[in-house]
């Protein structure tokens, strides 16, 4: 159909303009009869987060999604914007997209009063109807609401209180869209409550001049439950007006995890086409430090342990595993457990430290969790192979250094010293015996897993060694690694 361009022409296409909330709810049955995905790309939340949103949508709700950083809120707020029409017919023009048969501002009911049925029609696209707002304690009425400004008064000779001199906020501006607000909590109370007038009557004044705008807007908010105590609050009556809380988590399974980082992190890169290879356990223990790190008493737990700390040290360790095929030549990239280490950086911003943590440390903490997520996924691997040949040439005084810049062939020479070891290793996986940078990576893997199970230990230049004679703190933390520095002899 051919788009109209002035309001006569949209009342003889039979145009029938709907809500918002009836706009969303009609083309989410679509979706659903479909047996489409409704939200492309987010994972884990089929059977919890997506039928509560559904539900809301359904309801015609205002809703808001409550978890901690890194759970996906602001991506399902913003694919919201695929359930809008592709386009809708708003007055040309207005700033707040007026609906030509029921125009809301001066400026769309003046204009479809003076020309009628020759009023002009601008067509407004999906993306242009959200609208998004990250709540910080310095955002202002004007900047949610609206102003008054003097240059449009003076410019067409309005008096002030006059509605054509107003300058809109966001809110209007999203009218016959979505209206999103990131980390509400942080917005000011009095702001709350222009929000909740807004909500409940439809009215505000600016600058004093009471103002009716009966929008038509669906309102979703984010939030963190740490703001709650830490930095603010939603205040009762905005709280009150919102129909549904949904409430966000962390992955439940480590495969839900992998396939969240693999499907996010960026290590489809230029010049590694076809010649990297992240074995699977790598990506299970890299999401296992997640976990780990989430249980663990000396991360502070209110504050969370984001998703993004295995998708930034997925693409550090592809890096640092990249940067090892470039120096030595090899053209296969395989990472290896020593990449892991070299990702810590990635990992201590990640974290915020209770008191205890502090006093051991990020770096140290970081470390921590690495050698605790290997033994996890160890276990699920060698579960039955036995080492003890290999344990002990560690206890005979050998020690075996893996460099994590040195080229796979130098390291199997290195690793066939080892008793049983290569032969082993080979057991859980398919690769071949000439297959070296799998090898490799395969063999530091078992090395961590032993390290993990205390029988050998691995020293801060990552070599692995005897195992020593574990020392360990009130809370009955293993720091056989840093007994080689001295710090705690």
């Amino acid at each position: 159909m051919k788009k109209a361009k002035t309001l006569g022409e949209l009342k003889r296409q039979n145009y029938r303009a709907r809500s918002v909330k009836d706009e969303l709810r009609a083309n989410l049955i679509e979706k659903l009869r479909g047996g489409g995905r409704i939200f492309p790309g987010i994972v884990g939340y089929d059977e919890t987060v997506v039928p509560q949103i559904v539900n809301a949508i359904l309801a015609r709700h205002n809703l808001i999604l409550l978890g901690l950083r890194g759970q996906a809120k602001s991506r399902i707020i913003r694919q919201l914007t695929n359930l809008l029409d592709e386009e809708i017919p708003a007055v040309e023009g207005s700033e707040v997209n007026d609906d030509p048969f029921k125009p809301i501002s001066a400026y769309g009911r003046q204009l479809v009063e003076e020309q009628g049925d020759e009023t002009p029609i601008a067509w407004v696209g999906r993306d242009a109807r959200f609208v998004e707002k990250l709540a910080t304690p310095d955002v202002t009425i004007a900047d949610i609401i609206g102003d008054v400004d003097p240059i449009k008064a003076a410019k067409g000779g309005h008096l002030l209180s006059d509605e054509l001199t107003i300058h809109y906020g966001l809110l209007p501006r999203a009218n016959r869209g979505i209206f999103a607000i990131n980390e509400l909590p942080d917005l000011a109370g009095k702001i709350q409550v222009g929000l909740f007038n807004i909500m409940q009557e439809g009215d505000v004044q600016i600058k004093g001049y009471p103002v009716r705008l009966a929008l038509d807007v669906m309102l979703v908010f984010s939030a963190n439950p740490e703001d709650y105590t830490a930095r603010g609050k939603i205040i009762t009556p905005l709280k009150d007006r919102i129909g549904a809380e949904v409430t966000t988590h962390y992955p439940a399974e480590i495969g839900l995890g992998v396939e969240i980082t693999r499907q996010e992190a960026w290590v489809e890169r230029e010049g590694v086409e076809g010649r990297l290879r992240v074995p699977e356990f790598i990506g299970e223990i890299v999401e296992q430090i997640a976990f780990e790190a989430r249980d663990d008493q000396r991360i502070d737990k209110r504050s969370g342990v984001s998703q993004r700390l295995p998708i930034t040290v997925m693409e550090s360790l592809v890096s640092n595993a990249e940067r090892r095929a470039l120096s030595t030549g090899e053209y296969e990239i395989v990472p290896r457990i020593s990449d892991i280490y070299a990702a810590v950086p990635s990992m201590t911003g990640k974290m915020e430290l209770e008191y205890e943590g502090e006093q051991v440390g990020a770096a140290k903490i970081a470390k921590d969790l690495i050698k605790r997520a290997a033994g996890e996924i160890f276990e699920g691997y060698f579960v039955g192979i036995d080492f003890s040949a290999a344990v002990r040439w560690f206890d005979a005084g050998n020690t075996l250094r893996l460099a994590d810049t040195a080229p796979a062939e130098e390291c199997v020479r290195l690793l066939e010293a080892v008793p049983d070891m290569v032969e082993l290793v080979s057991i859980p996986f398919e690769f071949t015996r000439a297959d070296d940078a799998q090898l490799v990576a395969a063999c530091e893997f078992a090395l961590e897993g032993l390290y993990a199970q205390n029988k050998i230990s691995r020293n801060e230049e990552g070599g692995y060694t005897a195992a020593t004679k574990a020392k360990k703190d009130r809370r009955g933390m293993i720091y056989d690694d840093l007994t080689e520095t001295g710090r705690y002899s």
